[in-house]
């Protein structure tokens, strides 16, 4: 059994046909509602990013089945499957908001072909605040950080959070790397915005070792049954590579958004 925080990662959860690529971007409600059940059934802790930083700094007890659920891109799907599931369960979760993007397609999926679904408004975005949802910054462009120009790197950082904050009107204090890509530069940029926990690609629980800027997450794909959710959970881990690279280096995770 894995120790430590597992903080999952999420994308769109709606009605999906069945397919065979971009399957990590996409979960069947139906299967969420059941591997919430599975959660909620055999005692795991759900945290807030709060509160998993809380446990990694030894500020709070780590509970032994601990995980945080996290939901990328901020897809209007996520108010009308996800959001009643974990409501009826009482779990809290994190959503990273593409700040430039609020209201708009996703059109970076037309690349693959695929269709465009919306994104959440700043109206939905308040509405879900104060019903007890947490949000955080996925950049103001949703771009690869380590493949841009250092000035570039930090007015995403910096623009999106501010953005987000006069959304909401609160700080907002947790960040997404868009595809899991990040160097150096962008932790220091994340690190310097004032941002106290950063999410990564990197496949692993979560633990006192790491960097709360370049915390690991694990990927919940379309095709996780509950034999695969239970895997991914407590046998799917990557051995652990440095995240923060030296000036030139640059870690891109699995595809991903």
């Amino acid at each position: 059994m894995s120790t430590g925080i597992n903080i999952l990662m999420y994308h769109q959860v709606g009605d999906f046909a069945p397919m065979k690529g971009h399957r990590s971007t996409y979960c069947h409600h139906k299967r969420f509602a059941r591997q919430m059940a599975y959660l909620a059934r055999f005692g795991y802790t759900v945290l807030s990013m709060d509160q998993v930083l809380a446990c990694l700094r030894g500020k709070a007890p780590m509970p032994p089945k601990a995980v945080a659920l996290t939901f990328d891109d901020g897809y209007e799907n996520f108010y009308e499957y996800a959001w009643p599931v974990l409501q009826k369960h009482g779990f809290p979760a994190l959503v990273y908001l593409i700040s430039d993007l609020l209201g708009q397609p996703s059109n970076w999926f037309a690349a693959d072909g695929r269709d465009t679904p919306p994104l959440m408004s700043a109206a939905r975005v308040r509405q879900l605040r104060g019903e007890g949802v947490d949000f955080g910054s996925h950049t103001a462009t949703h771009i690869k950080l380590s493949e841009q120009d250092t000035p570039r790197i930090r007015e995403e950082v910096t623009r999106s959070k501010a953005a987000l904050e006069d959304v909401l009107g609160e700080p907002v204090n947790h960040f997404c790397y868009p595809f899991g890509s990040h160097d150096l530069r962008a932790v220091d940029a994340v690190a310097d915005a004032g941002y106290l926990s950063g999410t990564t690609c990197i496949r692993s629980p979560a633990s006192v070792a790491d960097d709360p800027l370049t915390l690991p997450r694990k990927a919940i794909s379309y095709g996780d049954n509950l034999l695969g959710y239970y895997w991914r959970l407590h046998m799917k881990n990557t051995p652990k590579r440095p995240s923060i690279r030296r000036p030139g280096e640059t870690f891109d995770a699995r595809p991903a958004t």
